[in-house]
């Protein structure tokens, strides 16, 4: 488990990655903007160590970990890229079915990060598939700063085809339950509303963390209940929360939200600077405890 950064680091630094890591700025403007911090005292490679992924700190489940088995598959997708590909993952010596999951990954691919999540919760009992939305590109580059480029060149509208699929293949997987959650981060998250929305029938509990709301024409589809994690200090994402949750209510839809006080967007990503070790745990108890009542 990483531990917290050692170097005090300004939140305009965060405030300033979200941004350049969702296309709001350019990689140029946010080192320019980061040199500015310098003046302060605070070193490049602080700045740097803290806001640039290191997987290694992420595995918190080895891919070798003896009570599960994990494999790659591919999945057709004839409205999406033509086919998919994820990451499958089932508890060892699983009897019979158990319920699925999907790990819908942030705006740059399947990461080690994401493979991990989908071992935790293959851990926790229920069978795991992150797909890859990047597949159709030759899968994740093995760099967050290309994986956002590749997947920002992309038909999102064929991404998010690609995502139905997925859910889909894995809820008619042979050892599926029949009851499907979906949990995604960032992009993820958005993703996990827009399932929600988009295919009620096949979503029977829906964990956005961070994420942005589906398109409002298809809000009131919604069937399953939601858990929904907001990070405090996330402008971007918070400003869209009122009017979702006011539609949310008018529609009577089942929800719960947790505003975590004082993290960042990206808080339960434990590879950066972001991670905030206690709302990230306390985020995924309540997250493996959501799906075990609502997928059982």
């Amino acid at each position: 488990m990483p531990n917290q950064p050692q170097h005090p680091i300004p939140q305009e630094a965060f405030d300033w990655y979200d941004e350049y890591a969702h296309g709001d700025i350019t990689r140029r403007e946010f080192l320019a903007r980061l040199a500015t911090l310098t003046a302060v005292g605070v070193s490049m490679s602080a700045l740097t160590a803290a806001l640039t992924p290191d997987y290694a700190l992420a595995e918190q489940v080895s891919f070798n970990d003896p009570e599960i088995s994990a494999e790659y598959l591919t999945f057709p997708s004839p409205e999406g890229h033509g086919e998919g590909r994820g990451y499958l993952v089932i508890p060892k010596g699983l009897q019979g079915t158990a319920p699925v999951v999907l790990v819908v990954h942030e705006n740059r691919g399947l990461n080690p990060y994401i493979e991990d999540v989908a071992r935790r919760a293959a851990k926790a009992g229920f069978i795991a598939f992150a797909p890859d939305a990047l597949y159709p590109l030759g899968g994740y580059p093995g760099n967050d700063d290309k994986g956002r480029a590749m997947q920002k060149s992309m038909d999102r509208s064929k991404i998010e085809q690609d995502f139905i699929a997925a859910a889909q293949f894995l809820k008619n997987h042979t050892m599926s339950s029949g009851k499907l959650g979906v949990v995604g981060f960032c992009f993820g998250g958005y993703i996990t509303n827009m399932l929600s929305a988009a295919v009620p029938d096949l979503v029977n509990a829906g964990v956005p963390f961070y994420g942005t709301p589906p398109a409002r024409e298809i809000r009131a589809h919604i069937k399953a209940p939601l858990l929904i994690h907001l990070a405090e200090l996330d402008k971007r994402v918070n400003a869209t929360w009122p009017e979702y949750e006011a539609d949310l209510r008018a529609n009577g839809q089942k929800f719960t939200m947790h505003m975590y006080p004082g993290v960042n967007h990206g808080f339960h990503n434990d590879s950066t600077g972001r991670y905030n070790e206690a709302a990230a745990e306390l985020a995924w108890s309540r997250t493996l405890e959501f799906f075990q009542t609502q997928l059982s």
